[in-house]
């Protein structure tokens, strides 16, 4: 028999997770939505899973760097489980006074997982849809940085694992072919955070539909920074585009940009022999013209192999003169 002299705290521990499998664990309480037992309590569980989805930790730990993050910019990532997993011990350590507490806490850590794998599920719980059961799997997500995110505050996001969703289908997200959003969050004006439960293969991201709105096509000038605007045309008659979907110039007021001159865009309306419209324009053939559906943005698998200038353009940030200037002056 060993003495308690030649024991040391590993032979401890061990001997305290022994004696604390022998015992099951007990409930403290019950699932908000099914009822069944659980042995971490409501509060912690819902804190628990909110941590695990990265609440609370500073922005800083995700873009250590602002130039990883550039403006008009979206960033794909994979969630790594083994860091989530360390969060959560090392939170629920804080409540380990000695070596029994921590052993019996480790016989537990299976359990809580478990629990979490499901509690973090109901973080974001759109209504109506059903209880996600099973172990939780990769976790992934992106974050965006783009004037889109502060245009339109109440932005969609939808995740599909499979593209073999019509364009105007929208299916819940317990569909087999829709991966669940676990967070969607702001966390600044304009960087939006997302986490999905699966690895997506499609991403959409849409404007909202909640309401009409006007919009044009804004065309670059050349190299000037500067654009134009336009927008297709409709047949009065038929509400339709027109085929090979022509377009139209829309006049802004001088000196005032994103201010409409209804009267020479009226005129533009009139001169253009496909919008059967005249000898003047009423309310109705204005938004027919105007009106603009939703924008989306979809993010998923290229289909086609685009040249390599097609999609990288390099450019020289600091000429030699220019680099020297900056640093020297860092310097002094």
């Amino acid at each position: 028999m060993t003495t308690m002299a030649k024991m040391t705290n590993q032979m401890v521990l061990a001997e305290l997770k022994d004696v604390n499998t022998l015992h099951a664990a007990y409930a403290t309480d019950k699932h908000t939505r099914t009822g069944e037992d659980r042995i971490t309590p409501r509060d912690l569980r819902q804190w628990l899973a909110r941590l695990r989805l990265l609440e609370g930790v500073p922005f800083a730990y995700f873009v250590p760097d602002s130039e990883l993050l550039p403006p008009e910019s979206i960033r794909f990532f994979y969630l790594d489980r083994n860091w989530t997993d360390a969060l959560i011990q090392g939170a629920l350590s804080v409540g380990t006074l000695n070596s029994a507490d921590r052993a019996q806490l480790e016989t537990l850590y299976g359990d809580i997982r478990r629990e979490l794998d499901e509690e973090e599920r109901d973080v974001r719980m759109p209504g109506g849809e059903k209880v996600q059961r099973g172990a939780a799997g990769t976790v992934t997500g992106f974050l965006l940085r783009s004037r889109a995110v502060s245009g339109w505050p109440a932005m969609h996001v939808r995740a599909y694992a499979r593209d073999v969703v019509e364009d105007e289908e929208i299916v819940p997200e317990s569909h087999p072919d829709r991966i669940k959003i676990l967070r969607l969050e702001r966390l600044a004006p304009a960087v939006l955070f997302v986490l999905f439960d699966g690895i997506p293969q499609l991403v959409h991201l849409e404007e909202p539909r909640q309401g009409i709105q006007f919009g044009v096509n804004l065309n670059p000038i050349g190299n000037t920074g500067t654009f134009s605007a336009s927008v297709e045309v409709r047949d009065r008659n038929t509400s339709a585009e027109v085929p090979n979907r022509p377009e139209m110039p829309i006049a802004f007021r001088p000196g005032s940009p994103g201010v409409l001159n209804l009267r020479a865009t009226c005129t533009t309306f009139n001169n253009n022999p496909n919008t059967h419209t005249g000898p003047t324009v009423d309310g109705a053939e204005f938004a027919l013209e105007m009106i603009r559906f939703p924008y989306r943005q979809v993010f998923g698998a290229i289909d086609d192999h685009p040249e390599i200038g097609e999609v990288f353009n390099p450019t020289i940030g600091y000429k030699l003169a220019d680099f020297k200037k900056t640093f020297v002056g860092n310097i002094k």
